[in-house]
């Protein structure tokens, strides 16, 4: 059963929310180094300044509902999503967002992909915004059945496109590993899992993994803490609004493709505004997906998903924007070829990690050419 979805956050929740933003103790945060040692408090302050006295999430929640959302229980795990229709004449597009992200990454270009001829399915994923509760901790492979599951529930057998990046990719890439039938081709902007015995084949390749690593070292305790620690840490994020929003404003200020200042700081105002900012960290914090949002580390752990077996081919088409993401620097073409079937690769002149939120028209642009690459099925 597929039902239509109306956002309505209690008034409860709301003042229950913001109550501790009003209340939070900046005296109890001491500067340790701006964005040399995490968010920046002056750019946090900044932040939860606009939401105190300017943000208006009951105004937000009603342009929200002018989209439509639907609902729909998929092997026992409530799935929420965005289903804007197309005339059919062009095969479905599934759109996949990752952490700390949201169904809204993709706001500016499923119009004009429905206006295509696609219709597009942006879910949000399991455990995050309205896709909760959910029944316990859900990997990425996992996840990627639930999608194939919602698909199939849409369009019967009809082949279709999938697009991501961050988990979107990551979920994406063993949706085609393991369902190459259901899809026409993948579409990533983030390659993050390869056979286990795919190794760099040029000094160009060992040069910019060797780089990578060294980056990602600083860059992934987060990840740790979520995969091995997500009970703990949830106590801290779930308790606290003012510092769940820091910890998922670390991450635009460090994934985004950004401008820096003289400090070397990033100027996150010079491409998000405060308003755009708060309504993704409310999309965890209003309906209480802050924490079950992480258990999507938790699970990649216990799947083992992080690699494909030595000797994996997989056989969906794939296309590549590698936008330049200054922390998980693009995998060298070289490498991506060795377990999957390239059909298509761009190398993008900007836009990092958020990709379809940072650079939407390029993301447009590059989807499209690779769905025109694609045999355009109607099975």
């Amino acid at each position: 059963m597929i039902s239509p979805y109306r956002i309505e956050v209690p008034d409860e929740r709301l003042a229950a929310i913001m109550a501790k933003v009003a209340a939070y103790d900046w005296s109890q945060l001491p500067d340790v180094g701006g964005w040399k040692a995490g968010v920046g408090i002056a750019d946090l302050k900044r932040l939860v300044a606009y939401w105190r006295d300017s943000y208006d999430w009951r105004a937000v929640e009603g342009r929200l509902n002018q989209l439509p959302h639907f609902i729909t229980d998929i092997e026992g795990e409530r799935i929420h999503f965005i289903h804007v229709r197309g005339d059919g004449s062009k095969p479905p597009v599934l759109l996949l967002h990752g952490w700390p992200g949201s169904f809204l990454e993709f706001e500016h270009i499923w119009e004009p992909l429905a206006q295509d001829g696609h219709d597009v399915i942006v879910p949000s994923l399991p455990g995050f915004a309205f896709s909760q509760p959910i029944t316990g901790v859900i990997g990425p492979r996992r996840a990627g059945a639930l999608m194939h599951g919602l698909m199939a529930r849409l369009f019967e057998e009809r082949r279709y496109v999938v697009q991501g990046g961050d988990w979107g990719a990551h979920i994406a890439s063993w949706m085609a590993h393991e369902r190459p039938a259901a899809l026409l081709g993948f579409h990533i902007n983030m390659v993050s899992i390869l056979g286990e015995d795919v190794r760099p084949t040029t000094p160009e390749a060992q040069d910019l993994i060797s780089r990578r690593a060294a980056i990602l070292d600083l860059e992934t305790g987060y990840n740790h803490e979520q995969e091995t620690r997500p009970q703990t840490l949830g106590a801290a994020l779930a308790d606290s609004p003012v510092g769940a929003a820091g910890w998922i404003l670390e991450k635009f200020g460090q994934w985004a493709d950004l401008p820096r200042r003289s400090d070397g700081s990033p100027d996150l105002w010079s491409r998000f505004s405060e308003g755009e900012l708060l309504t993704n960290i409310m999309l965890y914090l209003a309906p209480s997906s802050m924490v079950t949002a992480t258990w999507i580390y938790r699970g990649k752990r216990l799947e083992g998903s992080s690699r494909f077996p030595a000797g994996t081919r997989v056989r969906a088409p794939l296309g590549v924007a590698a936008f330049p993401d200054p922390v998980f620097l693009p995998t060298p073409r070289s490498l991506v070829e060795q377990t999957y079937n390239v059909v298509h690769w761009s190398d993008m002149t900007s836009g990092g990690h958020f990709a379809a939120l940072e650079q939407p028209e390029l993301m447009l642009v590059d989807l499209r050419a690779f769905i025109g690459k694609l045999p355009q099925d109607r099975a």
